[in-house]
């Protein structure tokens, strides 16, 4: 394989977001790099893609910015870019969080547990070790034993805590997600909540599919990731299927978007599934005047009120008005 994807974060002192990432923009495309970056006044967050001698150059430059000498690449090896283009974009945050009270973890975040160590508290009956990522996330794969938060963005999970609060509350806590960046501040906020033993699983699930001792063990499925390869395996001592069709519940780790626009709910389903239910993840998506998955594959009002009688519905009973 000639190409590699890079998975990084570095929470450091960004003065103007804006013009570095004007900067940076003009960097990676003299790389032909592609592929997504965020960067606020707290850090940047980035995933690229490109072929291993532009990728290795840039790894060299980011290393060379004293800003960033201490960046760990998570790297990938792959066929060929993982994007379709290449972004750099100023944010408020580098996550996603929307705290009144932001936290930064150069100054609190919870413990930092090597993959070793991790393992060993997946196997410690008195952890609590909860999954910092998306419901759709956690439903592809995840840790054995961890505790699945019901929700879809990641600025949802404190009130999901605070709402959940007296399973948690004078438990030790273990935290993970992707690459680790969204449990540096979760697991500050949770010592800010009045948790008082917190860890993380230090550069996250993809660091740990990589080391030599673990190997991924004790992982179910696969990790979703956010570029055109959807997900990747972790697990390479004894890997599983987890993901469940959503209309079957059969075996499946292939994701789609609801065709619905206003939905946009991500589903893992087979194609077959996907045709038979017009890529509609509800009845009401299904006979949604807007349904996607009608105009790409050309039906008919006559073919679509077809299919949907054959799940015993009609455009008339569910369409949106």
């Amino acid at each position: 394989m000639k190409y590699q994807v890079l998975l990084y974060y570095q929470y450091v002192r960004i003065d103007n977001p804006e013009a570095f990432a004007k900067v940076h923009l003009e960097m990676c495309r003299s790389l032909n790099l592609k592929g997504r970056i965020l960067v606020a006044e707290e850090g940047i967050n980035g995933t690229v893609s490109g072929t291993i001698q532009d990728t290795e150059k840039y790894m060299e430059l980011m290393h060379a910015d004293e800003r960033f000498k201490d960046i760990l690449f998570k790297i990938d090896a792959s066929e060929g870019h993982a994007f379709k283009k290449m972004h750099v974009r100023p944010r408020p945050e580098i996550v996603s969080l929307k705290l009144e009270d932001d936290i930064d973890p150069l100054e609190i975040t919870g413990n930092y547990l090597s993959p070793k160590e991790f393992k060993e508290a997946l196997l410690d009956e008195d952890t609590i070790v909860i999954d910092a990522r998306n419901d759709y996330e956690y439903d592809l794969g995840h840790f054995r034993g961890a505790v699945r938060p019901d929700i879809r963005v990641f600025s949802d999970l404190p009130q999901w805590i605070r709402d959940n609060k007296e399973q948690f509350m004078d438990k030790r806590i273990v935290t993970y997600c992707t690459g680790g960046i969204r449990c540096e501040k979760f697991s500050g906020w949770l010592l800010k909540e009045g948790f008082e033993d917190v860890s993380q699983l230090k550069d996250g699930i993809a660091k740990y599919s990589r080391d030599e001792e673990t190997r991924g063990e004790l992982w179910d499925g696969k990790m979703y990731v956010f570029d055109e390869r959807i997900s990747v395996p972790i697990n390479h001592v004894n890997p599983t299927v987890v993901g469940k069709d959503w209309f079957d519940g059969t075996p499946c780790e292939r994701y789609i978007n609801c065709g619905n626009p206003e939905c946009n709910r991500q589903i893992l389903t087979s194609v077959e599934n996907e045709d038979k239910y017009v890529r509609g993840c509800s009845a009401e998506c299904r006979a949604h005047d807007r349904n996607r998955y009608i105009a790409e594959n050309d039906l008919s009002e006559a073919e679509w009120e077809a299919r949907l009688n054959a799940l015993g519905e009609t455009r008339q009973q569910t369409a949106n008005v």
